[in-house]
């Protein structure tokens, strides 16, 4: 068994509300699915699904639009 991870680069676009992306994402296949979880990559620019281990990380030059 491998233990490279995908590695999944989103878009400001692609980020809901305060700064976060759901796993399983919608390319994923439907064997491969796990309960839906959010995961916040507002504060590092990236962050890691703790059921699959897919890293969502926020594509270069992207700007997420703070609400401040």
């Amino acid at each position: 068994m491998s233990d490279a991870k995908s590695v999944v680069e989103v878009t400001a676009h692609d980020v809901q509300g305060p700064g976060v992306v759901a796993c399983p994402n919608p390319k994923m296949a439907l064997w491969s699915s796990h309960p839906k979880v959010f995961i916040d990559i507002s504060h590092e620019g990236q962050g890691k699904c703790p059921y699959c281990g897919t890293v969502y990380k926020l594509k270069a030059g992207e700007v997420l639009h703070s609400h401040h």
